[in-house]
């Protein structure tokens, strides 16, 4: 078992009276985690919401059905708690009626999981993302020399728990996870009018890896609006299936203000939408892959530490750019991403001299481990 970065918060979590809330895409490792959280337990109740018997029993049940069920159980595990409706005041029930009961619950998408239990369950819950596995992670599981090694082969086959620990059927298991379990949740979701659409738009996306990507442009090469586009990319959010990254500005008139970038959550699930697993020597989207891997992991890295800042890109009308800034309370950090050592590059004058007192790194593959919290 690869182990998570996220453990030892969630076990020191399992002490308090709050329930403990895992969200992310499906096959991260949700369930296994949780399960390994309460392995040592006794009492434990598991109910798996993706059983259709357990989902009719929990749509219908009352406090009195929750007193029945969970007897002298201690610990109540809700495995695919969005598949069932209401449920944040369902599991209100539980934290406010059962003071020595822990509630651990995981959900696979934030779609209606997030919205029906934050407001029941506001002061409640403690909230966490698990996304793919980080870099940090593997490094600690194979070792940083073997791990960067693979370096190409994860930036063409991605993060998932899966394909890394089946390497062999790594394409398969991504076909698998960029069809069905993709659109699972996003399929079954009310706000899906065009189920065609969701799949044309994420292909386009795919192709525009490392680029900005304008609304208006999206809505008439797919023949709608752009705010269905706006809401459709919402939605692909909220599925933690990409990222978008805003533009920044501050100081000077010719910073974009609305433009946006579209990062994929896992570079492997970004191949497998436009179907090229080709080795990365022999990409022509090097540059794009480089930047959405550090970007992607840089995210999973925040994630983890439980980072308060926001990540942007830059770009001015002239076209100077930067590739991520980061911002923590005012204080500016560059990146800058280049895939050689030795290739030309420097933050821009211009940035300098707008922002003196920001910080400005060149992240390439010979100095990307620190960067991504190995060997800090």
């Amino acid at each position: 078992m690869i182990k998570r970065q996220l453990t030892a918060l969630l076990e020191s979590r399992l002490k308090d009276r709050k329930a403990l809330v895992v969200l992310g895409p499906r096959q991260t490792g949700k369930t296994t985690l949780l399960n390994d959280l309460l392995h040592d337990k006794e009492q434990v109740l598991y109910l798996n919401a993706d059983d259709p018997d357990v989902r009719l029993q929990l749509e219908r049940i009352t406090a009195k059905g929750w007193r029945d069920l969970i007897g002298n159980y201690r610990f109540v595990f809700l495995d695919e708690a969005q598949r069932v409706s209401d449920i944040g005041v369902k599991l209100k029930l539980i934290t406010d009626q059962f003071s020595d009961v822990k509630l651990l619950v995981s959900g696979s998408s934030a779609l209606e999981l997030a919205n029906e239990m934050n407001e029941p369950l506001t002061g409640r819950k403690w909230e966490h993302l698990l996304l793919p596995i980080t870099w940090r992670e593997w490094c600690d599981h194979i070792g940083a020399l073997e791990a960067d090694r693979e370096l190409e082969q994860r930036l063409v086959l991605g993060m998932y728990p899966e394909v890394l620990t089946r390497p062999n059927d790594a394409t398969d298991v991504l076909r698998e996870l960029s069809g069905s379990y993709l659109y699972r949740d996003l399929l079954g979701f009310r706000g899906i009018r065009k189920p065609a659409l969701l799949e044309q738009l994420l292909r386009a996306l795919a192709f525009q890896l490392g680029s900005e990507v304008s609304l208006n442009e999206l809505g008439q090469l797919l023949g709608v609006d752009k705010n269905t586009i706006a809401t459709y990319m919402d939605l692909l959010e909220k599925a933690f299936i990409i990222h978008p990254l805003s533009s920044f500005k501050r100081n000077l008139r010719n910073e974009l203000t609305t433009a946006r970038k579209v990062n994929f959550v896992d570079n492997g699930i970004r191949n497998a939408v436009i179907g090229n697993y080709a080795p990365f020597s022999k990409r022509t989207d090097k540059g794009a892959l480089w930047e959405n891997f550090l970007i992607s992991e840089r995210r999973k890295l925040h994630n983890n530490e439980r980072w308060h800042g926001s990540m942007y890109f830059w770009r001015t009308t002239d076209q100077r750019e930067i590739d991520l800034v980061e911002d923590v309370d005012g204080q500016l950090s560059a990146f800058e991403f280049k895939w050689s050592p030795t290739a030309k590059s420097r933050i821009p004058l211009t940035w300098k001299r707008a922002y003196p007192d920001s910080e400005s790194t060149v992240i390439h593959k010979a100095n990307y481990l620190r960067f991504l919290g190995v060997g800090r």
